[in-house]
């Protein structure tokens, strides 16, 4: 069995290779698979870096516009149910997370709300 590098002890196409798998990942969601590039060099991964990031930008950008409409669906959600009878914001987030079934946890409700994690942490 051999012993993990360090990232000190990579080679530089070693090191590269790792961060294409990384950048992969936050561009695509998933670990690439059956692309070998064992057969690359340091310029292959400088062009494919450039073509991740541009991805890894437009992901983050629609994340963000996706973030932010939710969070206005949400606001809106718990105003009309404060309107409806909630006596404060708390109980109007207690009852959102009754009827998705989240078990008062707040980051799981943030997950099925589509919002910013540590959302209700930093509205309260």
């Amino acid at each position: 069995m051999s012993d993990f590098k360090s990232w000190e002890e990579m080679s530089d196409l070693e090191r590269a290779s790792c961060t294409f798998w990384d950048m992969y990942k936050d561009a695509y969601g998933v670990r690439p698979r059956g692309i070998d590039t064992s057969g690359w060099t340091l310029a292959d991964f400088d062009r494919e870096f450039a073509s991740l990031g541009q991805v890894i930008e437009a992901e983050e950008a629609q994340r963000r516009e996706s973030e932010a409409e939710a969070t206005a669906r949400v606001e809106k959600a718990i105003d009309t149910l404060m309107r409806s009878g909630a006596r404060d914001r708390a109980t109007a987030i207690r009852w959102l997370h009754e009827s998705h079934d989240t078990q008062g946890d707040d980051e799981y409700l943030c997950f099925q709300l589509g919002l910013p994690y540590g959302y209700f942490r930093k509205a309260a």
